[in-house]
């Protein structure tokens, strides 16, 4: 403790000095940090019993919106004192808890030395009616942004996306801690040819262990086992017992994100046996031997044998089976497309884009998806 008072009090004396701006800081003790997510309890006591009252406008000048969703809105704003540029997250009391708060900004500010994680500025405060964190400014588009629907993005640019986003989540789960919410819009890119990629949106993120007992709504990326605890519409509760948060969520995740940004398609709707598209690789995936080319799923002949056994293993329906994130970089100097497939498939984009055809429903172009999960 007195290792961490002293880091704390070297952060304060920064933010004094530099921003002039007495809001509450805790420090990135990435080197303190345990296996089990414990640190992440005492960031947040610490910061809700200091965390400072004041109102946006007088320490920072608001340029513009750069970004909206249930949580609130993200606002490129600049320090009035130092002119430092930032990403102010601002998010209403009336619709967020305070401990949801402390949780994303700790966990954030925990995770944010890494260079593949979003920064913060350790600056949090709270209005009268929101609570808000800096972030790095992130000039750039997301990664949903960039996905060529029907086609999706180069296998370079994928390979050296997956690899950086694979490093982040590796981090994350070293300090026992889970993103829980893996996708294309929380993929941020400083360049188109994602050379340097980071993982934002801790919103969900929760220490290891933690149960769920439901969520509302499923998304692609859900895997299967949290998909059991998912509250359908016209259902008044779940049947199955909580879930307890692992990385294996994430696991599955981060193998859905590679199949969509090297194909512009989701492999399904949600991992539910109502779901043809997920119960076809569901099918394949219980096989004894399958890679046999006659057996692989349509959606999925595309790719190589040597992704096939890549995406077998991020994407086990058995959870003590799943991979690593980690186990990707093996992958790395393989083909994962295959090249005549390839060819065909920009032709077939590039008539698609001419003639207005819709590729029906068995392909389903991405689009974004705003479902909420709640605990």
């Amino acid at each position: 403790m007195a290792v961490y008072n002293l880091y704390v009090f070297l952060a304060l004396t920064f933010v004094e000095k530099y921003l002039f701006c007495p809001v509450h800081v805790c420090v990135q003790m990435i080197e303190l940090g345990l296996a089990d997510g414990s640190l992440i309890d005492e960031l947040m006591e610490l910061t809700a019993q200091s965390l400072s009252q004041l109102e946006i406008q007088e320490r920072f000048n608001i340029i513009k919106e750069i970004g909206r969703g249930k949580y609130g809105k993200v606002l490129l704003v600049t320090h009035r004192f130092r002119g430092t540029p930032m990403a102010l997250k601002v998010m209403p009391k009336a619709s967020t808890k305070l401990q949801g708060f402390l949780r994303e900004y700790c966990i954030s500010l925990h995770l944010s030395c890494h260079p593949c994680i979003v920064g913060l500025f350790g600056i949090a405060f709270q209005s009268n009616e929101h609570y808000c964190f800096a972030q790095e400014l992130v000039i750039g588009r997301d990664l949903f942004a960039v996905i060529q629907p029907k086609v999706g993005i180069p296998e370079s640019s994928v390979k050296r996306c997956v690899l950086q986003i694979a490093s982040a989540l590796e981090f994350i789960h070293s300090h026992g801690l889970v993103h829980r919410d893996v996708k294309p819009e929380n993929i941020l890119l400083l360049d188109n040819h994602c050379c340097q990629v980071k993982l934002a949106d801790f919103g969900l993120a929760q220490k290891r262990g933690t149960l769920i007992r439901f969520i509302t709504g499923t998304l692609p990326y859900m895997a299967p086992e949290l998909c059991t605890v998912a509250l359908m519409e016209g259902q008044k509760e779940v049947t199955a017992p909580p879930l307890s948060v692992e990385p294996s969520l994430d696991t599955w995740a981060f193998g859905v994100v590679i199949f969509c940004i090297l194909t512009g398609y989701f492999p399904w709707e949600r991992c539910m046996d109502s779901d043809d598209f997920y119960q076809e690789f569901a099918d394949w995936c219980r096989m004894e031997r399958p890679n046999n080319e006659e057996d692989i799923p349509p959606l999925w002949k595309r790719f190589t044998p040597e992704a096939m056994e890549m995406f077998g293993k991020l994407l086990a329906l058995d959870v003590g089976k799943r991979c690593t994130v980690g186990e990707v970089s093996t992958y790395v100097e393989k083909d994962w497309l295959k090249k005549v497939h390839g060819i065909e498939q920009q032709q077939t984009a590039e008539r698609n884009s001419a003639s207005g055809n819709n590729p029906g429903h068995c392909e389903m172009e991405i689009q974004p998806n705003t479902q909420s999960q709640t605990e």
